[in-house]
């Protein structure tokens, strides 16, 4: 168990196509090329045995470590302190030329001597295909070359001409290369790593590499200027935005769920799933929060590819207009499949790659699909004529079919069932429709649209409103409660100060939310198919101050807030859930929980400053 980090111990890099995790220690545990859903290169996260990795630390076992980005980049420093000297690790991926998909890629580590002088130990021990693919290795005095049947990757050391080269090489029987960087101060080297070619292995000058870096941080620091965002918490949002924009695959548009898999929501326990895909769920929603900071060449690629997702699954016979997830070219995701031998992070087994929830029916996409795009158009980016008729096959469709059981949004593996959540959000696909029909001058099935909607309104009204807890219920069946309704009276389902919904929200205050935390349900409760438990879910804990901000209790709602921020890794990063004793659980970084983030804020930001003298009782907890 000790040879794995915690999970919020790493920063996040990328290049817009792919990703990877360096580790407080200097340690990069996880990478997958050429793309966020392609097998790992570097696994040891899973299982530091048989996964793989790319090691940099001080000969030195008395060091301490610091970690930070540069300010308004995706370039991470790892600092290590000695009583001998002071040196740092600069990890950042070049961005690649127009966006286009690229099959090679290159991941830098600079590494500076600060102040004294440092040893720096290297080891590269990648493991192709989740170590299934055999490798052989090649070194030279200016790097090494690993090379699989499928995959090859190439490591160039950074040096001058007149650098010492790399000291005491050595590759072991695994054709894993070890090393030691010898440095004094003022000294910069480092490798770097280029995926999908064998070679030529070359000395990388110094200027070379500074050029690189010169660029990376250019590229970032340009694109973060543009957000319009200038309230409280900038700093935060503004993190957030980058880590959204480090998870888009920028050939497509299209927004991974996390650029990991396996990580669990239960150390120990089985729930453990493969996020590495985009869910139309995850991408509407993020299509409104790029929007409300002023990102529109993002939203808008995010709307190009739901139309195309829309378009292409309209016509297949038997099957609902939409998948709930697809690979972020489009395609789709095939089945689920256990890595074997793996072990999982801290025995969190098993590791699965795929995910099975793909097939699932989730009716709430087709709400958050909509409402995204009523914003896009509000915002100016309308559908064109062909986009116009996938919608309408989309209406069409969820007119027809939702009155029926579900998996819901949570993809409970327990058997389907009429959730609440998801009926709300089929009255929001059909409201978004009439609006956007009515506002646009598009043709459409305007009245059968209206009536199906008026009808789900009445039967949430009747079948979701739970008497005995006087709270809306997760689902037909049951009293339980769902975070997920907080959503209500943001997509306008419902007042915020309607009593039906004040008395909701107080049962949730009681049920749902510990320490300003806030659990998705009770699966004890709840049976949702699968064993164990699982910590408090981010995404809610930030719905529920957008609902606080929403019923005026405003200093409440900012506590909880900046409550929530403490619980941020040292870069500001979240995973998907947060434990008892506070760690970071689930897959991470955690689109969904950002993207939450940046709402919230925008939420409660604009309230507070429509309203800084209407306050509630002030408040301890």
């Amino acid at each position: 168990m000790s040879d794995y980090p915690l999970i919020a111990d790493h920063g996040l890099i990328g290049d817009l196509q792919t990703a990877a995790l360096v580790g407080t220690d200097g340690s990069i545990d996880w990478f997958c090329a050429p793309r966020f859903d392609s097998p790992s290169i570097f696994g040891a996260l899973l299982d530091h045995e048989r996964g793989g990795h790319l090691r940099m630390r001080p000969a030195v076992e008395a060091y301490t470590s610091k970690q930070m980005y540069l300010a308004d980049t995706a370039v991470l420093v790892t600092r290590f302190l000695t009583e001998a000297g002071v040196g740092e690790i600069i990890d950042f991926m070049p961005i690649a030329e127009n966006g286009t998909e690229a099959p090679r890629h290159r991941l830098v580590r600079l590494v500076r001597c600060v102040r004294g002088e440092m040893t720096f130990v290297v080891e590269v021990a990648p493991r192709f295909d989740y170590g299934r693919e055999p490798a052989q290795t090649h070194v030279t005095e200016d790097g090494a070359v690993f090379e699989g049947e499928k995959t090859a990757m190439t490591m160039c050391l950074i040096r001058d001409t007149d650098d010492e080269r790399l000291a005491r090489a050595s590759v072991d029987g695994e054709g894993d290369v070890r090393a030691e960087i010898p440095m004094k101060a003022g000294q910069m080297r480092g490798l770097v790593l280029e995926t999908g070619v064998a070679g030529p292995i070359r000395a990388v000058p110094t200027a070379e590499a500074r050029r690189l870096f010169d660029d990376t941080v250019d590229f970032w620091q340009t694109w973060v200027a543009r957000s319009t965002y200038r309230g409280r918490w900038r700093e935060s949002v503004d993190r957030s935005a980058i880590t959204l924009k480090l998870m888009t695959y920028a050939p497509t548009g299209a927004l991974i769920a996390a650029p990991t898999a396996g990580l669990p929501e239960q150390v120990g326990g089985e729930r453990n799933w493969d996020y590495r895909y985009t869910w139309i769920r995850d991408a509407s929603f993020s299509v409104y929060s790029l929007l409300g900071l002023g990102f529109t060449d993002e939203a808008a690629a995010l709307g190009l590819w739901l139309r195309d997702r829309i378009e292409e699954q309209a016509d297949k016979a038997g099957t609902g207009p939409l998948k709930i997830m697809y690979r972020v070219d489009g395609t789709e995701i095939g089945g689920e499949e256990i890595i074997d031998g793996w072990r999982g992070y801290k025995n969190s087994a098993p590791v699965r790659i795929g995910n099975g929830a793909a097939d699932q029916l989730q009716l709430d996409i087709y709400g958050e699909a909509l409402d995204s795009g009523y914003v896009a158009s509000r915002h100016g980016l309308k559908a064109g004529h062909r986009g116009w008729l996938g919608v309408v096959e989309l209406l069409d469709w969820v007119a027809d079919h939702w009155d029926q059981p579900e998996e819901g949004i949570w993809e409970t593996r327990g058997g389907r069932q009429d959730f609440t959540y998801g009926r709300v959000m089929c009255w929001v696909a059909l409201d978004r429709g009439v609006r956007l029909a009515t506002e646009n001058g598009r043709p459409g099935n305007v009245e059968r649209w209206r009536r199906e909607r008026d009808a789900i309104y009445q039967q949430v009204m009747e079948r979701g409103w739970s008497p005995t807890r006087q709270a809306f219920r997760q689902h037909y069946r049951t009293d339980v409660l769902d975070a997920a309704l907080l959503r209500m009276p943001v997509v306008g389902f419902i007042t915020p100060n309607d009593p039906m919904w004040l008395s909701t929200l107080r049962a949730m205050d009681t049920e749902l939310v510990t320490d300003s935390l806030v659990y998705r349900y009770d699966p004890a409760a709840s049976p949702d198919g699968l064993r164990g438990s699982e910590g408090t879910f981010s995404l809610c804990t930030f719905s529920y101050i957008t609902a606080l901000s929403q019923v005026g209790e405003l200093d409440r709602a900012r506590l909880t807030f900046d409550k929530m921020l403490t619980y941020a890794n040292h870069l500001g990063l979240y995973g998907e859930e947060i434990g008892l004793t506070g760690e970071q659980l689930g897959n991470f970084p955690q689109a969904f929980t950002h993207l939450a983030l940046i709402d919230a804020a925008i939420g409660l930001n604009g309230a507070l400053e429509r309203a800084p003298l209407a306050r509630g009782r002030r408040t301890f907890a």
